[in-house]
């Protein structure tokens, strides 16, 4: 503590107000915690503000344009060619979707009398932090409770200094203008959003994978329809090509990659790094608390996202797990729970993952190689898209569902999504893993016609030996 600086006692603190923080705060003053939230940038954090929702606002804009440039299949003709305000689309993107977001956080924090503290925390102890502002000073607190919810970073990778040409999905959001030309080095699940993105904005992208696969968290026959729509839209894609260097000069950027051994230079106007996300857990003073980090800088906590300091909990991208917003607000939840002494705790069994690629992919619970290494006796059962009423009527056939569930019993424990509506039809998937139904539960779900979600309904027919439409 800095001499002449008298701590000031606060009851549960917060370091971060991104999806974690909070979610958090909002619920640990719904239990009657009083809360101060101390937070350096982003109200909202890096999803709401440059991350998962700015990115679907770019991506919804491609799709806009996509349509008025052809609709000739719904006899909608004789289009003037549309033209794009690329400063309007940002325009659009920053004030009428991200700030409206964000001013709402702010107003339901201080609708639950949240505090709202401006700095950076730095540890002092296991009860005690400091708080540095811009101007150099700061402000000593000592807490009951806290929750670590400080998020991730992106990865830097030698040869690629996030400088001018050279951005982060970050610089990659805030584009002054639609690139003719833009790499993107990594296949992940960023990196394949935002080059769908640019290439239905007008972009020729290019990706580059360093290994076998884009998207390697989805099977390879939902990648394999992606693959296909870049291919459409002309989006190259490079896999097991390593990123080696980047020179850039006011015109442009050229970078030198290499596969099987083979240098190729490609020029661009922009080079857009997406190869993944280091957590926030370093120059906080961790090291002056008994929070236990492993090599990855992620902290170790048990079920609850309590710590080895008893008093302080972590949750989020900073934590073992997949690095997604849904995951840290059920995290957000179970830790507040858990300082009001309630009996919470995580269960990732259900946790869905989505990518809004072209088509979208969603994927929840075990797929049926992991069901059967787990040692469960599975089977599964597909419906594509081509067989669905509305799926037709709005020409998006591409794709399928599938089940997975367990021979004996028809439990299910894994859903697969690629198509029209994925990102909205896992969360139905969600429940029925969650809550352990099996087929017939779903099958006896009478679904309302015509919508996507009847592919759900007739994968549980196909399940039970009845299938109806195929």
């Amino acid at each position: 503590m800095v001499v002449g600086d008298f701590a000031e006692e606060r009851d549960t603190m917060i370091i971060g107000a991104g999806p974690g923080g909070y979610v958090a705060a909002i619920r640990a003053a719904e239990l009657g915690q009083k809360v101060t939230v101390v937070e350096k940038e982003y109200i909202g954090g890096v999803c709401l503000n440059v991350g998962c929702i700015p990115s679907k606002a770019l991506i919804s804009a491609g799709h806009r344009l996509q349509e008025a440039k052809d609709s000739k299949i719904f006899g909608i003709k004789n289009i003037q060619d549309p033209v794009l305000d690329f400063k309007v689309t940002q325009d659009w993107k920053d004030h009428q979707v991200v700030d409206r977001l964000t001013g709402g956080v702010e107003m339901l924090l201080k609708k639950h009398k949240v505090e709202v503290v401006r700095g950076e925390a730095y540890m002092h102890d296991n009860h005690t932090l400091r708080v540095m502002n811009g101007d150099h000073t700061g402000q000593t607190y000592k807490f009951k409770h806290l929750i670590i919810a400080t998020g991730s970073r992106p990865v830097e990778i030698p040869g690629f200094k996030f400088s001018g040409r050279v951005v982060d999905s970050t610089g990659g959001l805030n584009l002054p203008e639609v690139p003719k030309e833009l790499v993107v080095i990594g296949g992940g699940y960023i990196g394949s959003e935002l080059a769908g993105a640019y290439a239905n904005l007008g972009a020729h992208v290019t990706i580059l994978e360093g290994t076998p696969q884009i998207l390697p968290n989805f099977e390879k026959d939902m990648v394999k329809l992606v693959l296909n729509s870049f291919k459409k839209k002309g989006v190259d894609v490079i896999t097991n090509a390593m990123a080696k260097n980047s020179e850039q000069d006011d015109s442009g950027v050229t970078v030198t990659y290499a596969v099987d051994g083979k240098e190729t230079e490609i020029h661009a106007d922009y080079v857009m790094v997406t190869v993944g996300r280091r957590p926030n857990t370093d120059d906080m003073g961790l090291e002056y608390t008994d929070v236990k980090l492993t090599k990855r800088g992620l902290i170790e906590v048990d079920e609850q996202g309590r710590t080895a300091a008893e008093d302080i909990f972590v949750i989020g991208d900073i934590v073992a797990g997949a690095a997604l917003a849904h995951k840290a607000f059920a995290e957000a939840k179970v830790a507040a729970g858990a300082i009001s002494g309630k009996k919470t705790a995580n269960d990732y069994v259900s946790i869905p993952a989505v990518c809004f690629t072209d088509p979208e992919l969603a994927t929840v619970g075990m797929t049926k190689a992991e069901a059967e290494e787990a040692g469960l006796q599975v089977k599964t059962s597909k419906f594509p898209f081509a067989g669905n009423g509305r799926a037709i009527s709005l020409n998006a056939m591409d794709g399928f569902f599938r089940l997975v569930s367990t021979k004996d019993e028809g439990t299910i424990v894994g859903a697969q999504i690629a198509g029209p509506g994925a990102s909205d039809l896992i969360s139905e998937l969600s429940v029925a893993v969650n809550g352990g139904m099996n087929v017939e539960d779903l099958a006896l779900t009478i679904h309302p016609h015509p919508t996507l979600g009847e592919v759900v309904q007739e994968a549980a027919d196909e399940a039970m030996g009845y299938p109806t439409h195929i």
